[in-house]
């Protein structure tokens, strides 16, 4: 029976390749990912873990996203490798109804890692299968950073027909604020174009509360103990002439058309995004009202 359930399983997943004309490998990575997480919505360790990560692009429906081979989220627990270990295993353990794709105990691993040089965490690696295909699975979870609005539960879309996961996940406005913190932190250095493209991708889609955003900002820079500068040099022309060739490598490996292929378009849209709640916190001024996405902060 398992074999059959994997077997319908697969034929499915390859017809949504051929409905969607993406690589295989990236629909069947999204539906490890997904029936994991569906995993960690019905175990005991639902409330210790936060979504974040480009899978928040598919919780928030965006219409376009970026695609990504493992899960980011945010510890709410211990982050001692072998409390995390044993999380991770009760985690896969957990009886579902069922989905065709085992996960191996035993080729769990977890490591400590370090983030932007200096932000520390837990990497868990392990196997899953399906059929005769086996996915690569990696979990990287961070732990201390605050979210703002608070964390809420959200339902995860599902590559196919079957129970979605239902787990507490990342704001928006955390989300662009750690973006933006990377990168005042790394400067001239960054190379992480998806912290560009996040931003930008983010406020072209959705709205936003003028508070909301610099709330999440202020959080989050004092919790990484990053001050907020006072020359946003990535943010101008000589830092997109710098990264020009950086973004078009991403662009490249994104394959995805409607992403603009001058640097500099993005980083004018993400002043024109940003600048305005950067500068409300530098003067303790009222920030601006609202977001009206793509392009224009309203007063009223």
């Amino acid at each position: 029976m398992t074999k059959n359930i994997a077997a319908s399983i697969t034929q499915k997943l390859l017809n949504k390749r051929d409905k969607d004309k993406r690589p295989f490998n990236e629909i069947l990575q999204y539906f490890a990912m997904e029936r994991f997480l569906y995993r960690l919505s019905k175990s005991q360790h639902v409330d210790k873990f936060i979504l974040k990560g480009a899978l928040m692009l598919r919780v928030w429906e965006s219409s376009q996203y970026r695609p990504t081979m493992d899960i980011d989220m945010l510890g709410k627990t211990s982050n001692e490798i072998e409390a995390i270990t044993q999380q991770v295993k009760d985690i896969i353990a957990t009886s579902v109804e069922p989905d065709g794709i085992t996960f191996d105990e035993q080729s769990i691993t977890a490591e400590r890692i370090t983030e932007d040089a200096d932000y520390e965490g837990i990497r868990v690696s392990f196997e899953g299968k399906l059929a005769n295909a086996v996915i690569y699975m990696q979990i990287d979870i961070g732990f201390g950073d605050k979210v703002y609005p608070a964390p809420s539960k959200s339902t995860m879309p599902t590559v196919i027909a079957l129970p979605p996961p239902k787990i507490l996940c990342y704001s928006k406005e955390s989300a662009i604020a750690e973006k933006f913190e990377a990168m005042v932190k790394l400067g001239e250095i960054n190379s992480r174009m998806k912290d560009f493209y996040d931003i930008w991708l983010l406020s072209r889609q959705f709205d936003f509360v003028g508070n909301d955003i610099t709330q999440a900002i202020q959080l989050t820079f004092n919790q990484r103990g990053t001050d907020l500068p006072n020359n946003l040099e990535y943010f101008s022309s000589d830092f997109a002439t710098t990264k020009q060739s950086q973004w078009a490598a991403f662009k490249n490996k994104l394959k995805q058309e409607f992403v603009p292929s001058n640097f500099i378009e993005v980083i004018e849209h993400n002043n024109l995004f940003l600048s305005p709640i950067i500068t409300s916190i530098q003067l303790n001024q009222s920030p601006p009202l609202r977001w009206n996405a793509p392009n224009q902060w309203l007063q009223s």
